[in-house]
């Protein structure tokens, strides 16, 4: 069978699937991971993960039976599901991709006060740093930061970094990285979406030819 016919088209997107479940599960995993040593210890943070990563393997799911049946509807709303997440994700890589440094402080700003105070003190211990920016906008939040900040660093002889400036150093890197794999991502996906309304609309060589498609 050429890989244009009816089996090649069904074991790709299978095999595409299979590929997404193992991400879903490695996402569920790492969360789970981070949680179990403590290196994350907001209940948001790793919620949202695992939420991402459940839903990831749901979709999975429903496109594997959808492809092994030869199902339409289910192939019908996969590769919806699937074109509307690829325009989501596809934004959301090229912003990362063209943020700026104004930008990015702007990003760590709204992050850094939906935090919660725990969360916070979590990573001023793990970064060896206090407060975020000590900028005009935010002075009185940096102040209590700087406050109840549990770095090694905080001395009276020693004066700490700022979390956001060791932040933004790595924040360029960071995006690049995020934005790349992102694109990466959202192309596997756009191929998702072809290859199910490709195999949606070819006729399976087994099935009774007199039988409704």
């Amino acid at each position: 069978m050429v890989c244009g016919g009816f089996t090649c088209s069904k074991n790709a997107l299978c095999s595409l699937n299979v590929v997404y479940m193992l991400v879903g599960l490695l996402l569920i995993g790492v969360a789970a991971w981070g949680k179990g040593f403590g290196l994350v210890s907001s209940i948001h943070i790793i919620g949202g993960v695992i939420a991402v990563g459940v839903f990831l393997l749901l979709i999975a799911i429903v496109g594997l039976i959808g492809a092994i049946h030869h199902h339409q509807v289910m192939l019908f709303f996969y590769m919806v599901i699937l074109f509307i997440v690829f325009l989501f994700q596809f934004g959301v890589s090229c912003s990362c991709l063209a943020m700026n440094r104004g930008q990015q402080e702007t990003l760590l700003n709204s992050a850094w006060g939906m935090l919660e105070n725990k969360t916070k003190m979590d990573l001023e211990t793990q970064l060896n740093c206090c407060g975020l920016l000590n900028v005009t906008s935010s002075r009185a939040q940096f102040e209590q930061d700087v406050q109840t900040c549990p770095a090694p660093c905080k001395t009276p002889k020693n004066r700490c970094y700022t979390c956001g400036l060791k932040m933004l150093d790595h924040a360029t890197e960071a995006l690049k990285i995020l934005g790349g794999v992102g694109l990466f991502f959202s192309f596997t996906e756009i191929l998702g979406v072809w290859l199910a309304v490709r195999y949606r609309n070819q006729k399976d060589p087994r099935a009774n030819p007199s039988a409704f498609l």
